[in-house]
């Protein structure tokens, strides 16, 4: 890799520096289902229902709220069956693959792409009873449906309509795909309590139907009861196909691209129906991943399709169909070809067999087979369209072996093997490592006032401190002051205005666009030089503090204000920010955090500063790998600064804000050199080029805001 040199900065450049937009850095052929049945007139656009059912919910008209938020995802399942039944209808009727070749070959296919494109959008029109085009929701809706925003308010106003055996379905439902929620369990206990239900009763309207089979096949597989079982690991695979089919399907809708807006951008024809094939591709190649992963997970089931294939190949045997066992055994090789076990299992089922079977003539399983040699072509296809149009891919490992079966059964032939039970846990990908270097705190605070409170052991964890006093009054009032001058609306988030919880506003500014707005005269350049000094004086104190034997670098700084919503804080039982880690990936389920992208890999320790408690609710909150176990609470106030490694070890997230804003200075480091945030190093130079003024250096003296 090159190596950047950071030359200092000419004066004359500094206007152009300050204008710079901020930087990005550091900072998801078989039959068709039956029809649901339609309801009369035109289907009504789920947005529009979802917000005229929250709205009821807010007016306490709980009757209309259910009465909307059900049609809303009655309306969101069939505009998916509907686009997913129209897409496939449409691919089976108009064929892409040109008759032949010759002068203009290209015009069959240009011909079979615009007649399904009109094929498309006439089926959707016709089922939709109306233009499909109404039906594109924004964002922040279908971040609410992805994550079942919907039944979170569908339970609470169930319960005002005590309907409880619906209020805890719903809250079920919410839960399952929301599990860092840690009240709702609690609620869901309550309701079940008042209810009389089971846990066994508890229904997830959005289960996926091939999970569910693959479940309970594997529980009457351990139970022994291998017919059970062989009718529900097939079940699942007629399911897990069919669903395939619906998500290949339903990745052919708009894409998002990184470099322009779609259908905004200038790219030639056949550049711009290669991006958008290559999006399409991707998406369709990671089904794979899509299909393996339970609601509110990180992680997909390892080795998940494999495995249906490994289970059925015993569960045959066991029941002598020794042909059946035969034919799933070399399923599973088509993925793992280098299987010793099954291999073995191969011979052994081949010797089983009468003299009226030929081995030779049994082959694997039609249905993998088709679906590997398609992944295969895929593969091949995405890693060409790579190399020629420039993007950056890599094909991940779907079929990571570790999530195998490691049970007596593994070898019916008898041979013993030891090990871990293993029923899909994520044992393949690196999780977070523990930390490599010497582990010390307790170094010198460096500043004079600063006020120690507690260490690791106090705070229930490792690496962990908390100081008060690390800014003054004034300084707390002028940097909240500062920010209601440069904070923009979804800053760092790419503009979503609520990034993390619908209930909340968040707004952010970076260091460099406080000393921008400082000299264009929009807020006190003194309060921006605040904001800079502050938080270099927190990289020092953490730097000091863990006894770090090498340089502490900013990776990322913001300020960051969270507002609580009026009308929407009633019974709030989501967080202003989910628990998480800074630079892996949490998995709770797997009791593990993942280092590997989007995380922030490149993370070493963490602080939060805060200016003010003027507010409800936002307590900092240390939990257990679980994601649910609190190990540490902390009220913020002003000048008190949180600081801890950045890794699985501290699992952290914030409390609901309730009423009024709760203001901080955020700051995550690195120890890596070549992750330093770029524009830390263009304020750097800002800040030099200031000292070198008031220290007289520069004749005759510039002034900023003449040359902007």
């Amino acid at each position: 890799m090159r190596e950047r040199i950071w030359a200092p900065l000419p004066l004359p450049l500094l206007p152009l520096l300050l204008l710079l937009p901020p930087l990005l850095w550091g900072g998801p052929p078989d039959s068709p289902r039956p029809e649901a049945q339609r309801e009369p007139g035109p289907l009504q656009p789920f947005d529009l229902l979802y917000t005229s059912g929250v709205a009821a919910y807010y007016s306490e008209d709980y009757e209309r709220a259910v009465r909307d938020l059900e049609a809303a995802l009655r309306s969101h399942r069939r505009l998916r069956e509907v686009r997913a039944l129209c897409a496939r209808r449409c691919a089976a009727r108009s064929p892409l693959a040109p008759p032949g070749a010759g002068p203009a070959a290209e015009l069959p296919f240009f011909r079979a792409l615009l007649e399904r494109a009109r094929c498309a959008r006439r089926c959707q029109a016709e089922r939709l009873g109306g233009p499909a085009s109404r039906h594109r929701v924004s964002d922040d809706v279908r971040s609410d449906f992805q994550r079942r925003v919907p039944y979170n308010y569908l339970q609470r106003a169930y319960i005002k309509l005590n309907q409880l055996e619906k209020a805890v379905e719903a809250a079920h439902t919410f839960f399952m795909a929301n599990p860092e929620h840690m009240e709702m369990q609690q609620n869901i206990e309550n309701y079940r309590t008042m209810a009389g239900v089971e846990v066994h009763q508890l229904v997830d309207r959005e289960a996926k139907p091939h999970l569910e089979s693959y479940s309970a096949g594997v529980k009457y597989y351990e139970a022994d009861d291998f017919e059970l079982a062989i009718k529900y690991f097939e079940q699942a695979l007629r399911e897990y196909f069919n669903e395939d089919m619906e998500c290949r399907a339903l990745c052919e809708g708009p894409q998002r691209f990184e470099e322009y807006e779609y259908l905004g951008y200038k790219a030639g024809l056949y550049e711009a129906i290669a991006d958008h094939y290559m999006q399409v591709l991707v998406c369709q190649h990671e089904c794979v991943r899509e299909l393996a992963t339970r609601p509110g997970r990180l992680s997909p089931i390892e080795n998940f399709l494999p495995l249906h294939y490994d289970y059925l190949q015993f569960a045959y045997y066991r029941v002598g169909e020794y042909v059946k066992a035969l034919e799933c055994a070399k399923a599973y090789l088509l993925l793992h070809p280098d299987d010793e076990d099954v291999l073995d299992n191969v011979d052994y089922y081949e010797g089983l067999l009468d003299d009226s079977s030929d081995p030779a003539s049994i082959e694997a399983r039609e249905d993998l087979a088709m679906f590997v040699k398609r992944h295969k072509l895929e593969s091949e296809l995405i890693k060409s369209a790579a190399e020629g149009l420039g993007f950056s891919y890599t094909e991940p490992n779907y079929w990571i072996r570790y999530g195998g079966r490691h049970d007596e059964n593994r070898v019916p032939s008898g041979v013993n093997v030891e090990g871990p039970e293993v029923h899909g846990l994520s044992v393949g990908k690196k999780s977070s490592p523990k930390i490599d270097r010497d582990l010390r705190e307790g170094g010198p605070l460096l500043y004079e006032n600063i006020t120690f409170v507690y260490n690791s052991e106090q705070l229930n964890g490792t690496q962990r401190v908390l100081l008060d006093n690390v800014l003054s009054e004034e300084q707390c009032r002028e940097l909240h002051s500062v920010a209601s001058g440069i904070m923009l609306v979804g800053d760092g988030y790419r503009g979503k205005t609520s990034p993390h919880t619908p209930n909340e506003k968040f707004e952010g500014a970076t260091v460099l666009k406080a000393l921008k707005f400082g000299y264009e005269g929009r807020v006190p350049l003194k309060s921006a030089r605040l904001f800079y000094d502050i938080s270099e004086k927190a990289r020092k104190i953490v730097e000091s503090y863990f006894m770090l034997n090498s340089t502490l670098y900013f990776s990322y700084t913001h300020m960051v204000c969270r507002t609580a919503l009026s009308g929407q804080q009633d019974r709030r039982t989501d967080l202003s920010h989910p628990i998480h880690a800074d630079n892996c990936l949490l998995d709770p389920e797997a009791n593990e955090c993942w280092k590997e992208p989007p995380a922030y890999t490149f993370r070493d320790y963490s602080a939060l500063l805060y200016m003010n408690d003027d507010f409800e609710g936002g307590e900092f909150i240390f939990t257990e790998m679980d994601a649910k176990t609190v190990t540490a609470s902390i009220k913020p106030k002003c000048g008190r600064m949180i600081s801890f490694s950045s890794g699985g070890e501290n699992p952290h997230g914030v409390k609901a804000v309730t009423k009024g804003q709760r203001c901080a200075v955020a700051l995550w480091f690195t120890l890596d050199p070549l992750y330093r945030e770029l524009e830390r190093i263009q304020a750097d130079e800002v800040i030099a080029i200031l000292d070198q003024e008031q220290q007289g250096k520069h004749e005759p003296p510039i002034n900023p805001k003449d040359e902007l």
